[in-house]
């Protein structure tokens, strides 16, 4: 089932935004896409569209979400289920714009965000892949940026007491990269979050997206180094977000299945590093 609200054709739009929702949390998604708002409002006249992909089971109902997406271009693309992450990003693969922002329902942006971003592609050609500085809500900073991972940095990460991490804290400090990762570009990070990814448009659809095998977790990780491979990557501290999400241990029994479901088949097509 597809929703249209467009006023251009594809290949027009300077910025797309795909936004994947499952079940979510309205009030939530509300300030995502008030932010977002803001954010494509610096960069107007600019030409942006934002999809809403939908995995909620069923056929969902949307008046709730027109309403808040009054003034944007957009599409709803839902009844398909839940496919997974990567799967759902990818029903949007030829229709990206000439910049495609990958973007989680629990982001919000500070408003010059974009601009700085788009800014940033602008004056760096070989640029393909833009991170952003991150914030939790408490206003602590996050650590989007990661090295190659251990099996065992992940585990400590993911699940171990925090008086376990507080005496491998060195170790996982430098997994985030905090000893490179500050206040000034970074280049080359070899894996970001896919919480916020600003693509060249160009490149996301040379990789054709991210490898559906993956439902959930581990697609940016895999995504990341494909990038790598074609384009570079930035982390560009000027484009600034809040992000609410992660913690996949706390989420329950299914979420730490997925994770470890996805662990393997990341493992099995990257080398495994144990320790």
């Amino acid at each position: 089932m597809i929703e249209l609200s467009s006023v251009a054709a594809e290949t027009d739009f300077e910025i797309t935004i795909c936004v994947v929702i499952f079940k979510p949390d309205r009030i939530v998604l509300e300030k995502t896409l008030e932010s977002l708002r803001g954010a494509l409002e610096r960069m107007s006249p600019c030409k942006a569209k934002l999809y809403i992909v939908d995995n909620s089971p069923g056929v969902p109902e949307h008046d709730w979400l027109r309403a808040i997406l009054r003034g944007f271009t957009f599409e709803i693309i839902a009844g398909h289920g839940n496919v997974g992450f990567g799967k759902a990003n990818n029903m949007v693969l030829d229709r990206v714009g000439k910049l495609h922002l990958v973007l989680n329902p629990d982001v919000e942006m500070e408003p010059a965000a974009l601009e700085r971003g788009l800014a940033f592609m602008t004056e760096n050609p070989d640029c393909g892949l833009v991170t952003p500085e991150a914030f939790n809500p408490d206003g602590s900073k996050q650590y989007l940026c990661k090295r190659y991972p251990a099996v065992f940095d992940l585990l400590l990460r993911g699940f171990a007491p925090s008086w376990i991490k507080a005496f491998f804290r060195e170790r996982l400090q430098r997994y985030e990269m905090r000893d490179q990762i500050i206040d000034t570009v970074a280049w080359d990070p070899p894996i970001v979050s896919g919480c916020f990814m600003l693509f060249r448009g160009g490149v996301f659809q040379k990789l054709n997206g991210f490898d559906s095998r993956y439902l959930l977790y581990f697609e940016d990780f895999d995504i990341s180094l494909r990038t790598g491979k074609i384009a570079r990557i930035a982390y560009v501290p000027a484009v600034r977000i809040v992000h609410g999400g992660g913690h996949a241990a706390r989420k329950g029994l299914w979420h730490i299945w997925q994770f470890a479901r996805s662990a393997l088949i990341f493992y099995t097509t990257y080398p495994l590093k144990l320790f």
